[in-house]
């Protein structure tokens, strides 16, 4: 007797549970509800389609960074360095940018600075690989700045509901009003859900592109500096790696 008691308050609870749970509380709210809740989906799946492509594109920048610390000045020329980076790599644009321009510069009718003509080309193509760089973020910021706000006009519109019930009932049976508060606390947890991934990595990917464009205005630098003083100036490149069974440059053999 206790076994089929316990079954069918436990089939009873889950028939309760079930009216409670997110199509319902949708259908709570009808189509204005559902529309808020499309809209929600649709902006976290944009936001974390911009989360993870933008990853991807600022980890491929920062493994080229790696590539130029560790190939490019031990070139004897900026075209041989150049020629060692990928096609696609945003320091290998710099650096062609920056020929470019110095071969410009003779092609120049009135006198400009030959520093400051260069200068320019290379600051503005370190722009357009940090404006590309940066694309989509502003989306991230909008969703994070805007999603608890959709999501509590869910909120308001399960509220209203619940009010009219008890308005028309002529009393606050929680049976009643139970679906609609349900609904407008759905609401706001969705609006939190989506809202709160979109700042954090919104802040994240900013953080990393702040980063490499300082690594790029660095490099920048250090070939303006190699192309105006005609390969005087050059950074020195890192020690290369020893490798395992012969001895360091200068080593003594005992």
């Amino acid at each position: 007797m206790s076994i089929l008691f316990l079954t069918a308050a436990g089939a009873a609870n889950a028939e309760a549970a079930a009216q409670f749970g997110l199509i319902p509380a949708l259908k709570e709210g009808g189509p204005i509800s559902i529309a808020i809740f499309s809209v929600m989906v649709i902006m976290s799946v944009f936001s974390f389609y911009i989360m993870f492509t933008k990853l991807f594109e600022q980890q491929k920048v920062l493994n080229q960074a790696k590539q130029v610390r560790a190939q490019f000045w031990r070139a004897a020329t900026l075209e041989e360095g150049a020629a060692k980076l990928e096609k696609d790599s945003a320091f290998r644009q710099v650096v062609d940018d920056g020929i470019s321009a110095q071969k410009q510069h003779s092609l120049l009718t009135d006198p400009v600075e030959a520093h400051d003509w260069l200068h320019g080309a290379m600051a503005r193509s370190e722009e357009a690989i940090n404006n590309k760089l940066a694309g989509g973020l502003p989306f991230l910021a909008t969703v994070g700045a805007t999603a608890p706000f959709v999501g509590l006009l869910g909120t308001v519109i399960g509220i209203y509901s619940a009010l009219i019930k008890i308005g028309i009932a002529g009393q606050a049976d929680i049976g009643k009003i139970a679906g609609p508060v349900g609904e407008a606390l759905i609401m706001t947890a969705i609006g939190l859900f989506v809202a709160v991934p979109a700042v954090l990595a919104y802040n994240w990917l900013q953080a990393r592109n702040k980063s490499i464009a300082r690594s790029l205005s660095t490099f920048s630098n250090d070939v303006l500096g190699y192309i105006s003083s005609g390969g005087a100036l050059k950074p020195a490149a890192p020690a290369a790696p020893m490798q395992a069974g012969k001895p360091a440059a200068g080593a003594v053999k005992k």
